[in-house]
């Protein structure tokens, strides 16, 4: 997959450059549906390898959520907003929930949608008028495309696999030098926000 009409948006290393990879990174993030946590995903790549985790908490009132990789280092903390007509979450660096470490917010772009379409609004853009990405498509088909800002130009797509044995998954392909732990963070949101 390449970037639409236009180059690729610079570097996204929200959570590390090591993230951030220099080719086309297909991943397939899985949920694990039964069991007493609640919003548990692995993120493998193409030969099957765990390189990212996603943990959530079962007894939380925020929905907080939380990306680690591989070793098990912090890398992203998601918080959902109470009290939100947009379904807003908020995702910090590491495990901080302190506001001098938030990295960006996702919302709905509209309270009542038919189809997928959420904004993600990076901290310094306070005003939110124009989004900095962007996600359109059908979440219940799980094919859905994340654009940088309001351009056509495509960071990553995501496609259903299967749901197996409890595990609902899906394929996300990535374009070079996206952060992966930021799409995969998007991810979660999607599916959280459309539970």
């Amino acid at each position: 997959m390449a970037a639409r009409n236009g180059a690729p948006p610079a570097k996204l290393p929200m959570s590390g450059p090591e993230i951030c990879k220099p080719f086309v990174g297909p991943l397939t993030v899985t949920k694990k549906a039964f069991g007493l946590s609640v919003g548990d995903y692995n993120v493998t790549d193409a030969s099957g390898a765990v390189v990212l985790r996603v943990k959530g908490e079962f007894f939380s009132s925020r929905r907080r959520r939380v990306v680690l990789d591989a070793d098990g280092r912090l890398l992203l903390t998601m918080r959902g907003k109470a009290f939100s007509f947009h379904s807003s979450w908020e995702v910090f660096r590491g495990g901080s929930t302190n506001g001098s470490n938030l990295l960006f917010t996702v919302k709905r772009s509209s309270v009542i949608q038919l189809n997928a379409s959420l904004d993600i609004f990076l901290a310094a853009n306070r005003a939110e008028k124009v989004c900095d990405f962007k996600i359109k498509g059908s979440y219940f088909n799980r094919s859905c495309a994340f654009y940088h800002g309001t351009t056509n130009i495509m960071i990553a797509q995501m496609n259903r696999q299967f749901v197996l044995l409890g595990k609902d998954s899906c394929t996300v392909t990535i374009i070079p030098n996206v952060d992966h732990a930021f799409i995969t963070s998007l991810v979660v949101i999607l599916d959280e926000i459309n539970q």
